[in-house]
């Protein structure tokens, strides 16, 4: 750096100091939007829990990046805690509670229906996907 100011050092040392410190950020944010962390999310076979299971899978799948979060919630489908009614309320329907077969959310979770779910993430996993199918056909309760 001959030749430059001690002010321009600094500047250019700051500089890239920032986006190295940005690239970090950025890179860890990528692992939480495309899903990577909700793979420890575990449903059961039998009594699945809203609050439980699906209510944290959609916390770390669907309300991160802006996407379906606060008052910006993409499609106005805000998952972030408590979410059950807001969920449960949306137009179009997205849950018919008893029959994932005809629910709109599986459709999208699984990709039936485009875009899938989540956008530009990694989709859920098979677990996860017979999760909410068996919270949604077990009538889709708030417990």
């Amino acid at each position: 750096m001959e030749g430059y100011s001690i002010l321009e050092r600094f500047v250019k040392k700051t500089v890239a100091g920032v986006a190295i410190a940005f690239a970090v950020f950025l890179g860890a944010c990528k692992d939480e939007v495309t899903g990577s962390n909700t793979d420890a999310i575990v449903f059961p076979g039998a009594n699945v829990s809203y609050s439980q299971h699906v209510q944290p899978l959609f916390q770390q799948a669907c309300a991160v990046g802006g996407c379906h979060a606060g008052s910006t919630a993409q499609a106005g489908l805000n998952l972030s805690p408590p979410s059950y009614n807001n969920l449960m309320n949306h137009v179009p329907r997205l849950v018919t509670s008893g029959s994932s077969g005809n629910s709109l959310l599986v459709q999208r979770l699984e990709g039936t229906i485009q875009p899938r779910m989540p956008l530009n993430g990694s989709p859920l996993n098979s677990n996860q996907l017979t999760g909410v199918r068996k919270w949604i056909d077990e009538g889709a309760l708030n417990n």
